[in-house]
């Protein structure tokens, strides 16, 4: 179960024995997003607030009276705030396919974005087209970025200032003549 605390001077609030569906879909993924999250009729702004996010066993109504709920919350469970906003901001399958391509290429050489997409769907087939060019464009934009891999269009290299105009193009990643390499 996970438990929460959001602050914002002078105010604050908690909410005790969230899923993490619950969790995830009210609270973390809107704060990651910096988005307002709406608990206890107000409105919690990720730029002002400070959210605390604890993980530990189910509290019963005694042992959240009289004010000890996140007293027990504290002792009792896990502060995992930092994991799961990380994890939120950076999803495991981003982790996974930037693993994978760089295997690909040392296999095959270069591939084209269209086939980054392609392999998306054939690890995540449950994701819509639009899930999957997301994916691929963050994993390549990191993989850029760190100097893994490089961009070309036509067979000639892309600058880096360049990058974020060619991976925003719808072009790019529906035909062959981008690849990564």
């Amino acid at each position: 179960m996970f438990h929460v605390e959001l602050r914002q001077f002078p105010h604050q609030t908690r909410a005790f024995n969230l899923t993490r569906e619950e969790l995830d879909a009210r609270i973390v993924r809107p704060w990651v997003a910096g988005e307002p999250v709406a608990l206890d009729d107000r409105r919690w702004s990720p730029e002002r607030g400070r959210l605390t996010i604890y993980e530990g066993p189910a509290l019963a109504g005694d042992q959240l009276g009289l004010g000890r709920g996140w007293a027990n919350v504290t002792r009792e469970g896990e502060d995992v705030t930092a994991r799961l906003l990380a994890e939120a901001a950076h999803p495991p399958a981003v982790a996974e396919l930037k693993r994978e391509l760089p295997a690909r290429l040392a296999a095959d050489g270069r591939i084209s974005l269209a086939r980054v997409v392609e392999l998306v769907g054939e690890r995540y087939p449950q994701a819509r087209v639009s899930e999957r060019v997301a994916l691929g464009e963050q994993a390549v934009w990191e993989l850029l970025h760190e100097d893994a891999i490089s961009l070309a269009r036509e067979g000639v290299p892309v600058a880096r200032d360049q990058w974020q105009a060619v991976l925003i193009s719808w072009a790019s990643w529906s035909s062959p003549g981008t690849t990564i390499g």
